[in-house]
């Protein structure tokens, strides 16, 4: 019988009324109790945190990280299903797949309807990542969400309250959960997995800044003020910015500040294309290219860069070690978006 360890953290999933709107409030097994468990598997609570997901920190993340390896220390777990909310879910299943090197799943669901609602997806999605999680192995951190599966790695939130909550704009899904099984499509091979961060390590602060129409490094330049260790600067287009904003990454860079470039747009990698400011200038100046991750997720590439890396120099080449096992996309066979 698969041992499966459920780790609650709240969110929507979680969320009762609360007079003025929702907020997260069951316990683990109130949501468990919510829909059926596969049969044959036997299920373990543990509650960690109960939050609504915009409020969590790097500190919450660093925890789940550390006790998912705690439960993973028992060799008659099979598997780990972490419940928690859709507004950051994305950058906790990137973390947690960064420093994931067991065979065993780890299943980030959600949901996007409220614990009690009549037609809420909470207790479907937590039967589906029952079910991921007591059938797959070397998979690294997945997201089961609306019948599918997807690798945490590039992908994201792409609606705000649909029950097709996520997707990997660029790539294509894992699996589907059809009648009660989960058909798998092409192996994707995830890199090695990165150490463990430290108990009690500080987390460094890193800032995302966002160039738009009129944008100076104003806000850029606010964020290493602030202390910032990492800086990811959100380019329009292929990666690109101003003339201002690329001499506002090479003094970062100069003061040992790792500064990694994505874009706004929605699929797509970024590339060194444009001059004048664009990607080749933030290039020249010290800046990563984040490849395909969005703003969220490449903000945990430079903090997992950060974290795995004491020294300041080699910090560019650790996230550049991140950042290039994405620019590979593998499509799965037989599963459509």
């Amino acid at each position: 019988m698969p041992h499966i360890v459920v780790i609650s953290t709240g969110g929507t999933i979680a969320s009762r009324w609360q007079g003025a709107g929702y907020a997260a409030e069951a316990a683990g097994l109130e949501v468990l109790a919510a829909g059926a468990i596969p049969e044959g598997v036997d299920v373990r609570v543990v509650d960690l945190f109960t939050v609504n997901s915009s409020r969590l920190t790097t500190a919450h993340q660093l925890e789940l990280l550390r006790t998912v390896h705690e439960v993973l220390a028992d060799p008659a777990v099979d598997g780990v299903v972490v419940t928690h909310g859709t507004d950051t879910l994305e950058e906790s299943a990137f973390l947690l797949d960064l420093h994931h090197a067991d065979r065993r799943p780890v299943v980030l669901t959600g949901a996007q309807k409220p614990l009690d609602a009549a037609d809420g997806d909470a207790a479907g999605n937590l039967y589906d990542a029952l079910l991921t999680a007591s059938t797959g192995r070397d998979i690294g951190a997945v997201i089961a969400f609306g019948g599918l599966v997807h690798a945490a790695r590039g992908t994201v939130k792409k609606h705000t309250v649909d029950v097709q909550a996520f997707a990997d704009p660029t790539g294509l899904p894992l699996g589907r959960v059809q009648f009660g099984r989960v058909t798998w499509g092409r192996h994707r091979p995830r890199p090695e997995a990165l150490p463990l961060p430290a108990a009690g390590v500080r987390p460094p602060r890193v800032d995302i800044v966002m160039h738009h129409c009129d944008a100076d490094p104003v806000l850029f330049d606010a964020a290493l003020a602030a202390g910032a260790e990492g800086i990811v600067l959100v380019g329009t287009g292929a990666g690109n910015a101003t003339p201002d904003f690329a001499a506002a990454v090479g003094r970062a860079v100069a003061a040992g500040v790792v500064v990694a470039v994505s874009t706004r747009v929605a699929a797509g990698a970024v590339a060194p294309i444009y001059t004048g400011g664009g990607a080749v200038d933030l290039v020249e100046a010290g800046a990563v290219l984040a490849g395909t991750l969005r703003a969220g997720q490449a903000r945990i590439a430079v903090l997992s860069a950060l974290l795995s890396t004491p020294d300041r120099a080699d910090r560019p080449a650790a996230l550049r070690r991140i950042v290039d096992s994405t620019s590979e996309l593998y499509l799965v066979d037989g599963v459509g978006k």
